[in-house]
Order: C-alpha cells, then structure tokens, then sequence
C-alpha cells in the first residue's frame, strides 16, 4: 500500500473508532459491553476498506519508452 493512501485511512479510522466510543458510551448506555466492542471494530474495519476504496492512489511511475523513429540516421 502506498504511504500516501496511508495518510488518509489511518485518521479515518481512528476518528471513526472515536466517535463510535463516544456515541456508544453516552447515548446507548443500555447496549452490552462485548456488542460495542464488536460494533466498533466493524465500524473501524469497515471505515478502512471504504477510504481504501474512495480516496486517491499514486499510479506507479512508469518511464516513458524510448522513441523507436530513427528519421535521421548520421552516417548513412
């Protein structure tokens, strides 16, 4: 992967792993302990594949081939 995209998902996921704690903890009290940790590793993971999708990737640096027309040829 390319470090570019890297710098994009990464924060991603954190913020969303963050704000899912947050919402979690303070407006769905009611909701077991093990079911939000499993909600917010699938909101993270998921947050992950979809940035990985969504935001630029650096194509690889291909070099330009060398011309092949030899119109003036020295010599000849």
């Amino acid at each position: 992967m390319e470090k570019r995209r890297l710098k994009f998902i990464i924060p991603t996921m954190v913020i969303v792993a963050v704000t899912a704690i947050f919402m979690l903890g303070k407006y769905y009290a009611d909701v077991p302990s093990n079911h939000k940790v499993l909600i917010v590793i699938s909101a993270t993971l998921l947050s992950g594949v979809l940035a990985h999708g969504l935001f630029p990737h650096d194509d690889e640096e291909v070099p330009d081939p060398k011309p092949t027309n030899n119109i003036n040829k020295k010599g000849k």
